[in-house]
């Protein structure tokens, strides 16, 4: 298989970190680009941090540059935006979007893209409806491989602390076990196995539109 250069945005927080140090040990890519607002301290052979400012059409599309795969891990906070969604929406679905139609003219050929379970762009819930419209977006810039996967609560580490999401997590892990047939779906899922299985999508030679819920997520990550 000819080596693959990917870009991540969104690599500095949790499925985009994990993302990015999969890439850099992983023989198929021999160049990983990460897209960043401010300095990282991570340094490695096949890694190449571009500072971008993503307001700047001009400046994001030509620090994209070229490539194979595009891993769109980015997302924001209700906290984080102090409750501006023009803001939340900025960061969630433009930069997202915008790195989909300039890669797709740039001629990257895969697009995979963390959205979340319950995606629905009729939603009567903000983030669900943006993620939803977010998804139908990307699925209409026509890349050969696009690869959509919708966790829900992700287990693990992030840079940043956030209390809330802590006690859902533990709370997650007490009662998965309630969550079978249909309800599967919205089990708690480690970050680590969401990286996994986005990785080794990446390196499948398969065109269409593909979307993954938990039992495909794990799936996808063991194979």
């Amino acid at each position: 298989m000819q080596q693959q250069t990917a870009v991540v945005i969104g690599a500095t927080g949790m499925i985009g970190n994990l993302v990015t140090q999969q890439l850099l040990k992983d023989d198929a890519f021999n160049k990983v680009k990460i897209l960043v607002r401010k300095p990282v301290l991570h340094q490695h052979p096949k890694l190449e941090t571009v500072l971008v400012n993503f307001a700047d059409m001009d400046d994001y599309k030509n620090k994209l540059g070229n490539g194979d795969c595009i891993f769109s891990c980015i997302g924001t906070t209700q906290k984080n935006v102090k409750g501006d969604n023009q803001l939340y929406r900025s960061i969630d679905f433009d930069i997202p979007f915008h790195a989909a139609t300039f890669g797709k003219e740039a001629g990257f050929q895969s697009f995979l893209i963390v959205s979340s379970v319950g995606a629905n762009k009729t939603s009567s819930n903000f983030y669900l409806r943006l993620k939803g419209e977010l998804e139908e977006a990307v699925a209409a810039v026509g890349f050969n491989s696009l690869h959509i996967f919708r966790p829900s609560m992700l287990l693990g580490n992030r840079n940043e602390y956030r209390f809330g999401e802590h006690i859902l997590q533990s709370t997650s892990k007490a009662f998965s076990a309630l969550f079978f047939g249909s309800l599967k779906k919205y089990k708690a899922i480690e970050g680590k196995t969401v990286a996994t299985a986005m990785v080794n999508a990446a390196r499948k030679s398969v065109q269409g539109k593909f979307l993954y819920e938990y039992d495909a997520i794990e799936l996808l990550a063991r194979s």
